[in-house]
């Protein structure tokens, strides 16, 4: 089965770093993340943009311009990515910067970091963001549910704040990633909803095989999911990612996979993907 993962990283992050090693156990570097996308049948992967400064905050950082980027992308090819947004950095200077960003070919999206930064989707300084991605027919994806760092204020991240996004900007394709996790049942009702939501199913789990093991086979800790993706009941709007490096690739597949009924896996692990970030076509062209 050809696989996309639509949500990994790429950026010098000192808690993505951090996390990698002690706990994914995993190579945390553009070799590293070949390697296990040809051991694991990943075709293409999505990546995230996302900065922090050195010597700075730490991320969520106030001071990186728009567009954050892939420090860690070597080449072209079956890695894209999704421009992020700082929302504190959204100027002329930086909308312009952000258009010029979008016309490159390994641009496939736009990324927002909601409960990193204190805004919520519907707040007016994303609106220059939505009017470009409408005008090149991008797709939005949001960081929704719980966040990676205690800085992230959780109810800026609630999937329910998509929903006045996704009605007011008909012409948008937005992608919840994490599938709001834990509020997946507020997420697939958002999802079943509107016709313009899509949503990821990465990062529910950090670590390597083992405690992806301990943690879905931990009785009703994943009770949650299920009833997410029974209410949602279209698995067709549903997109596999890892949120690489933070948990390895092949069991998080084997986990993911025993959720998706086998007639249904295709489009979640591939045909998806394809729809939401029609670009990545280009990066299989390029392989």
């Amino acid at each position: 089965m050809k696989i996309i993962d639509a949500h990994i990283h790429l950026s010098h992050i000192h808690s993505f770093h951090q996390t990698a090693k002690p706990f994914s156990h995993l190579t945390y570097s553009f070799e590293g993340l070949k390697k296990d996308m040809k051991d694991n049948h990943v075709v293409a992967a999505v990546g995230m943009g996302l900065r922090e400064l050195e010597g700075g905050e730490g991320f969520p950082d106030k001071d990186v311009p728009t567009p954050m980027g892939l420090d860690m992308l070597q080449g072209k090819g079956k890695v894209v990515y999704c421009a992020g947004i700082n929302p504190y950095r959204l100027g002329y200077r930086e909308l312009d910067a952000l258009e010029k960003e979008l016309l490159k070919p390994e641009v496939t999206g736009i990324k927002i970091y909601l409960g990193y930064y204190p805004f919520f989707a519907y707040d007016r300084v994303y609106e220059p963001v939505y009017d470009l991605a409408a005008k090149y027919r991008l797709p939005i994806v949001f960081h929704t549910g719980d966040t990676y760092s205690e800085r992230g204020i959780l109810k800026y991240a609630h999937p329910l704040t998509i929903d006045e996004v996704a009605v007011t900007h008909r012409q948008v394709t937005f992608v919840m990633a994490h599938f709001g996790d834990p509020w997946m049942l507020d997420a697939a009702e958002v999802v079943y909803k509107n016709t313009n939501v899509f949503a990821d199913l990465s990062g529910l789990i950090v670590g390597d095989s083992r405690e992806v093991s301990r943690v879905a086979g931990t009785p009703h800790f994943f009770d949650h999911l299920k009833h997410g993706l029974a209410f949602c009941d279209n698995y067709e709007k549903l997109m596999f990612g890892t949120d690489w490096p933070l948990v390895e690739m092949a069991p998080y597949i084997r986990f993911i996979e025993s959720y998706i009924p086998f007639s249904k896996r295709e489009h979640v692990f591939y045909k998806t993907a394809l729809q939401v970030f029609p670009k990545i076509r280009t990066a299989l062209l390029l392989r």
